[in-house]
């Protein structure tokens, strides 16, 4: 691979990476939504719409295993396309659902489009993170600062899409929704390539696969505390919350739906958005400009610690409360909102560690199989929100969330702060 400082052109790379990525995640988000709200208004069961994004997860996993030795083999940019064209592909094919289907061929429909989606999403995602490693300058904790940047734009960005998929879906309903995004998508995917400057990798031929799997103790303790990380988010993100914000807002009229769907998008949205804010100021809030790597490494632990008091204070709301109560719908909005931001600190810093323990020449294996881990902690989370939301309702579900989140503060206290000694921040 070329060297970053042999790129002249690395901020005009980043700026049309970051704009590849903001495209995709708007559509990410607004499908989210929009098969969420649309199915459960249908009449499906937590478990069933949990089903419906059990592929997509699963497809990232696998993606994430492969896409490093792709993008090493064939270039960032071919897997940056490769993203952008299957998604516009699964929107195209998920405009032809046919509500007369059957429950159950609706299921596999979805669960199979949304397959194709979560292998677009991991393949973008692969190929603009990587990109950062490679483009990012080395002084100041530049690494640190373009990587929350990128990262933090984009949640913000897949918020905004929340809630335009709970307007759209409210406003033109779910076929045009979907017709509309898919189109917008495929000029975005052709002004990007247009505008792409020449400079990132273009790929090895003597890449193995094999070379995936990590040998280094950093990455692998890491990608464990990923897993449990955004596990412990989407068992209450994902299937719970939406569905229960849903029944206490609807009055089951069509008006009252169409404000719920707005409602719950619009909490959504702003989950997401607080939470990419947060995370594209996590540099500042933990002075990564100043301080050794080891500091950083040894504080993903603390920040872990201090995001499961969260989860926990708000499991002993649930099983106080008996049924849906408005103290308890407020205490959910305001816990939910700072677990967001404490959140939002720790994925930043594991995004940022991630590349920080990654050599130049393995980065997309590295952050491919990180991400595998990532998809992991979401499948499991996925799943698990519906089982346990329809098992035991809210406090079941956020008593999951905690221990998952005690479960990554053990892994993330496993890193080891000396191994990579005299490395500063944004190396």
């Amino acid at each position: 691979m070329t060297p970053r400082t042999e790129r002249p052109d690395g901020l005009s790379a980043y700026i049309a990476v970051t704009a590849a990525y903001w495209a995709f995640m708007l559509t990410d988000g607004a499908l989210r939504m929009l098969v969420l709200l649309h199915f459960h208004t249908l009449g499906f069961t937590p478990v069933q719409l949990a089903y419906l994004f059990v592929l997509y997860e699963i497809a990232g996993m696998v993606t994430n295993l492969s896409a490093g030795w792709i993008a090493a083999r064939f270039g960032l940019t071919a897997t940056l396309y490769a993203g952008l064209g299957l998604q516009v592909a699964a929107l195209v094919a998920l405009a032809q659902l046919d509500p007369g289907w059957a429950v159950a061929a609706s299921v596999v429909y979805v669960m199979v489009v949304q397959g194709a989606s979560g292998v677009a999403k991991d393949l973008a995602k692969m190929s603009s993170k990587s990109a950062v490693k490679l483009l990012a300058p080395e002084a100041e904790g530049g690494l640190f600062r373009w990587v929350a940047a990128l990262t933090g734009s984009k949640n913000a960005v897949k918020g905004v899409g929340f809630l335009l998929g709970a307007g759209l879906l409210a406003t033109f309903g779910f076929a045009g929704s979907v017709w509309a995004m898919a189109g917008v998508l495929a000029v975005i995917l052709g002004g990007v390539a247009w505008a792409m400057p020449p400079g990132l990798p273009t790929g090895r031929k003597g890449a193995k696969f094999s070379e995936v799997v990590s040998k280094s103790a950093n990455v692998n303790w890491l990608s464990v505390a990923r897993v449990f990380l955004f596990g412990a988010r989407d068992v209450w993100f994902v299937v719970g919350i939406p569905v229960y914000f849903y029944a206490v807002l609807s009055d089951g009229t069509e008006a009252g739906d169409r404000a719920a769907f707005f409602l719950v998008g619009c909490f959504m949205a702003g989950w997401i958005i607080l939470y990419g804010a947060v995370q594209a100021g996590a540099p500042r809030l933990l002075r990564a400009r100043s301080r050794p790597e080891g500091e950083l490494i040894r504080a993903a632990r603390g920040w872990a610690i201090a995001l499961l008091a969260v989860p926990v204070l708000l499991t002993l709301a649930a099983a106080l409360a008996d049924g849906p109560q408005t103290w308890l719908t407020g205490a959910l909005v305001a816990g939910l909102l700072a677990f967001g931001a404490v959140f939002a600190v720790n994925s930043a810093l594991h995004s940022y560690l991630i590349l920080a323990f990654s050599k130049a020449e393995r980065v997309t294996m590295d952050v491919g199989f990180y991400y595998m881990a990532n998809a992991a902690g979401r499948l499991l989370g996925t799943v698990l929100s519906g089982v346990t939301y329809q098992m035991g309702g809210l406090a079941l579900m956020l008593g999951t969330a905690s221990a998952m989140v005690a479960a990554s503060a053990f892994a993330a206290g496993r890193l080891d702060s000396a191994a990579d000694p005299g490395v500063a921040p944004g190396s």
